[in-house]
C-alpha cells in the first residue's frame, strides 16, 4: 500500500502525499478492487468537445422510481457496484432522503461512459470519438418540491420521463412535463417497474402489450398538447427507439432495438426492418413462418412483442424464480449470459439470482444510454432552439449569437439555478449551466440578479470567483475552467446571489439576464417562527437569510407585526425547511412553529349593481366609483408580467383592445395597477369632463394600493378587480380639495 494511505473499513480511498499524484482512484470493495473508470482530467478534456455532452434530468410522478433508475446509470460509469445497483439511491445525498425514501433536493452527478463503435454505428448526428459525458440531475417527484424540478429543467437540454407500467400517467407526471415542454425540452419515455408485471401481476403477453400500449399514449397526448412549434414532433415511439422498458430495482432495462440486434442475426433480416415488427399490430405465427397484420385463428400466431420481447422474459424470470437451473442454464448458454455470471452467482437462489441473470443480460444502462446519446439532444444543436426563450436581451447580439453556437470564445453566459449547501455550515455552491464562453477560477465575473434592470445599478455586484467544482452527487471536484454547454459550481459567489442569477464577464455592461424561471407551483402555506430563547433572535435572522439561498421556492418575510413567517409549497416543504433552518441553518437552537396560515385573495364575482358614494375626510368632496370583475385571462397575463405599470403605453393599449376588449380611450386612463403597484387589481378614471382629477390622483393611487393590500372580507390581498372612477364632485376651493 502507498505510504500515507488512509485506512477504514469498508470503503477506502488513498491519499497521496506526494505532489503528483497518481491518475487512477482505486476504491477497495470486500475482494477484488475496482477501478473508477475516469478520473478528472479525462472529464476535463471532455468538456471541450460539446458535441459529446448529453445534459439531462429524471422527471416523474413520486416513486415511480426516479433515484432508483439513475442508480443503474451511475453503476456504469463505474461509480458503484453493480451489484448494490438499485438500493444504494447514491443521488439522495441528504440523511433525512435516505430516511423517507424520498428526493427532496434535486441532485447533479456527471458521468463519463465509453461507447463501442458497435453501438454507435447507428447514430448519425455529429460526434467527436467513442467518449460520452452525461450530466446528469436527479429530480424530486413531490408536487411540494416542484421547484427543484424547474431549477433542474432550466439547465438541462433532455428528460428522462419515468413512468410506472402499472399505476400509468399520474398528476405530478403532468405537470413536470407541461415544465418541460414550456423550456423547451427534449423528452425521451422509461416504462419503469416492469418486474412488478412478472412477479406481482403476473400478466398475460398480450395484458401487457396492452398496459404499455396505454401508458405510452397518455404520454404522447401530453406531450402533443403542451408541446412547442418550434421543436417538432415530440412524441415517443418504441420502435423509434424513443421508449426504453426497465425494471430500476433489479438494474435491466430493453428498448426494442436490444431485441432487433438479438432476432436480426438468428434470423438473418435487417434490424431496422426487424424493429417495426416488434410494435404496433405484427402478428408471427412460429408453425407457417409468416407475419400477419392481423391475428390468424391458429393457437401459435402471437403479437411480436410478446413473442420475442415478453415472453423471453417471463420465461428467465420464471425458470429463476422456482429455481429450476437445470433448464435456466442451456437456456442462458444460449442467450451467451452465462459466461458472463461469476461462479458465486450461480450458487444464489430465487430473487437474487434472478436479478444478478437479468442485470447480465440486459443491463439497464446500456439501454438508457442507447437512448440519452441517440435521442437526446447536445448543448450544441439544443441551444440552438433554446435560445429565444432563455434570453432576454435582442436575439441578434453578440451575447444571444454566442449561446446559439455554444461558442466557448464567446462571452461568458451563465445562469445559476440554485444554491447547494456545503459541508461548511452557512457558505453555499452556486450551481448553474454555462451556455457561452468559460468560466474559470479566478476570473471576475459580473453578476445580473433576478431585479436587475439593464443600465440601471440595482442587484448587480462584480465578484471574482472563488474556485468552479465539479458535482459529483455526494462530493465535488474542483477543476481549472468549465466550458460552455456543462454544468458547474461556483465557489464564494453566496453573499451576492440569493436563489439565482445570470453571470457574465466583467465590464460587459451591455449585456441581458436570462430570464427568470417560471414555478408550476407558489409558495402558499405560511408558518411563524420564533426562538424559544430571545437570545437566539440572531440566528433566527441569520438562519433565515441562509433558508432563503438553500431552496429556490421558500420565501422568508418579515411582516408589519414583527413576525417572521416563512412560506413553503405544502405541508412536506415546510416540514423539510422548518428541520433544515433548526439543525443545519442555526446550531440546533430551539424554535416555535405556529399553526399554518394560508394566505386567500378577495375578489367580486359581478358589477357593483348601483353606484357607491363616499365622501373625503373633511366632508367636502365626493367620489362615486363601481367595481366589476377582470376580464377572464387578464389576472393570469398581469401576474406574469406581461402588461404592467412600466409597459408602453401603445403595446398596452394594443394587448387590452384586440385581446380583452377594451376601448382605446380607456386604456389610456388606467391610473394604477395594485397592491404594490404592480397587481392584478386596475383603478381606471372613467369621469366625463371633470376639472382638477390630476390634483386627487396621487390620493386616489396610494388609497388602492392600501385598500387592494388589505381585503374588506378577511384583510387579504385583493385580486381580479376593476374600479371605475365614475363621477368626482370637488370643492370650489383648492384648499378643501
Amino acid at each position: 500500500v502507498v505510504e500515507g494511505a488512509v485506512s477504514c473499513t469498508g470503503t477506502c480511498a488513498f491519499s497521496f502525499p506526494s505532489a503528483k499524484a497518481p491518475q487512477v482512484i482505486w476504491v477497495v470493495e470486500g475482494k477484488g478492487a475496482k477501478m473508477v473508470r475516469f478520473t478528472i482530467p479525462e472529464i476535463r478534456a471532455l468538456m471541450d468537445k460539446k458535441h459529446n455532452i448529453r445534459n439531462m434530468s429524471v422527471i416523474a410522478h413520486v416513486d415511480h422510481g426516479k433515484s432508483t433508475l439513475t442508480d443503474s446509470l451511475v453503476a456504469a460509469a463505474g461509480i458503484m457496484a453493480v451489484e448494490q445497483a438499485g438500493d444504494t439511491r447514491l443521488t439522495d445525498t441528504r440523511k433525512d432522503e435516505q430516511e423517507r425514501g424520498i428526493t427532496i433536493k434535486s441532485t447533479g452527478i456527471s458521468l463519463y461512459y465509453q461507447m463501442s463503435d458497435e453501438n454507435l454505428k447507428a447514430y448519425s448526428g455529429e460526434r467527436d470519438g467513442n467518449d460520452y459525458l452525461v450530466n446528469l440531475i436527479d429530480s424530486p417527484g413531490h408536487v411540494d418540491f416542484s421547484s427543484e424540478v424547474t431549477a433542474a429543467l432550466r439547465i438541462t437540454d433532455g428528460a428522462l420521463v419515468v413512468v410506472d407500467c402499472v399505476e400509468g400517467v399520474c398528476v405530478q407526471t403532468e405537470t413536470v412535463l407541461r415544465q418541460a415542454l414550456g423550456e423547451r425540452i427534449r423528452p425521451v419515455l422509461t416504462v419503469n417497474k416492469m418486474d412488478r408485471c412478472f412477479l406481482e401481476l403476473q400478466l398475460e403477453g398480450e395484458e401487457a402489450y396492452t398496459t404499455y400500449l396505454r401508458v405510452i399514449e397518455n404520454a404522447n397526448v401530453l406531450m402533443a398538447t403542451y408541446q412547442d412549434e418550434a421543436m417538432g414532433d415530440l412524441q415517443v415511439y418504441p420502435d423509434k427507439g424513443t421508449v426504453s422498458f426497465s425494471a430500476g430495482l433489479h438494474g435491466w432495462a430493453f428498448t426494442l432495438t436490444t431485441f432487433a440486434k438479438m432476432y436480426a442475426a438468428k434470423f438473418g433480416v435487417d434490424e431496422s426492418r426487424m424493429i417495426t415488427k416488434l410494435w404496433g399490430d405484427n402478428f408471427f405465427d412460429p408453425a407457417t413462418k409468416k407475419w400477419t397484420s392481423t391475428q390468424t385463428d391458429s393457437k401459435t400466431c402471437k403479437r411480436g412483442f410478446v413473442q420475442f420481447c415478453y415472453e423471453p422474459i417471463a420465461q428467465v424470470i420464471k425458470l429463476a424464480m422456482d429455481d429450476a437451473k437445470d433448464k435456466l442454464f442451456p437456456m442462458l448458454e444460449k442467450l451467451k449470459v452465462l459466461s458472463k455470471l461469476k461462479s458465486e452467482d450461480k450458487e444464489l437462489i430465487g430473487k437474487p439470482l434472478m436479478k444478478r441473470i437479468m442485470q447480465n443480460w440486459l443491463p439497464a444502462s446500456d439501454a438508457l444510454l442507447e437512448m440519452i446519446v441517440y435521442h437526446l439532444p447536445s448543448p450544441a444543436k439544443a441551444q440552438k432552439y433554446r435560445v429565444d426563450t432563455l434570453y432576454e436581451g435582442p436575439l441578434d447580439d453578440v451575447y444571444a449569437t454566442a449561446i446559439r453556437n455554444c461558442d466557448p470564445e464567446g462571452p461568458l453566459m451563465m445562469y445559476v439555478s440554485k444554491m447547494i449547501p456545503t459541508n461548511d455550515s452557512g457558505r453555499f455552491f452556486a450551481f448553474g449551466r454555462v451556455f457561452s464562453g468559460k468560466v474559470a477560477t479566478g476570473s471576475k465575473v459580473r453578476i445580473m440578479g433576478p431585479n436587475y434592470v439593464p443600465g440601471e445599478k440595482k442587484d448587480l455586484y462584480n465578484k471574482a470567483v472563488q474556485r468552479t467544482v465539479l458535482c459529483m452527487g455526494r462530493k465535488q471536484e474542483a477543476v481549472e475552467d468549465v466550458p460552455c454547454g456543462n454544468t458547474a459550481a461556483l465557489v464564494g459567489l453566496d453573499q451576492f446571489i440569493t436563489k439565482t442569477a445570470t453571470l457574465t464577464n466583467e465590464g460587459k455592461d451591455d449585456a441581458h439576464p436570462l430570464k427568470a424561471m417560471k414555478f408550476s407551483v407558489s409558495p402558499v402555506v405560511r408558518v411563524a417562527v420564533e426562538p424559544k430563547v430571545a437570545s437566539d433572535l440572531p440566528k433566527l435572522v441569520e438562519g433565515l437569510k441562509r433558508l432563503a439561498r438553500s431552496d429556490p421556492m421558500v420565501q422568508c418575510v418579515i411582516e408589519e407585526t414583527g413576525e417572521h413567517i416563512i412560506a413553503g409549497a405544502g405541508e412536506l416543504h415546510l416540514e423539510i425547511c422548518l428541520s433544515d433552518l433548526q439543525n443545519e441553518f442555526m446550531g440546533g437552537a430551539e424554535i416555535r412553529v405556529s399553526e399554518p396560515v394560508v394566505s386567500f385573495r378577495e375578489t367580486v364575482t359581478k358589477q357593483s349593481d348601483h353606484t357607491v358614494m363616499s365622501k373625503s375626510p373633511n366632508k367636502h368632496n365626493r367620489l362615486y366609483m363601481v367595481a366589476r370583475p377582470i376580464e377572464d385571462g387578464l389576472a393570469e397575463v398581469i401576474d406574469e408580467g406581461k402588461c404592467g405599470p412600466k409597459d408602453d403605453p401603445k403595446l398596452r393599449t394594443k394587448l387590452l383592445s384586440e385581446d380583452f376588449g377594451w376601448d382605446k380611450e380607456l386604456t389610456k386612463k388606467i391610473w394604477c395597477f395594485g397592491p404594490d403597484t404592480m397587481g392584478p387589481n386596475l383603478l381606471v378614471d372613467t369621469t366625463k369632463g371633470v376639472q382638477y382629477m390630476n390634483e386627487i390622483k396621487d390620493s386616489c393611487v396610494a388609497a388602492m394600493q392600501w385598500a387592494t393590500k388589505e381585503g374588506a372580507i378577511a384583510e387579504e390581498n385583493m385580486r381580479g378587480i376593476v374600479f371605475e372612477v365614475q363621477d368626482v364632485v370637488m370643492h370650489a376651493d383648492a384648499i378643501h380639495r
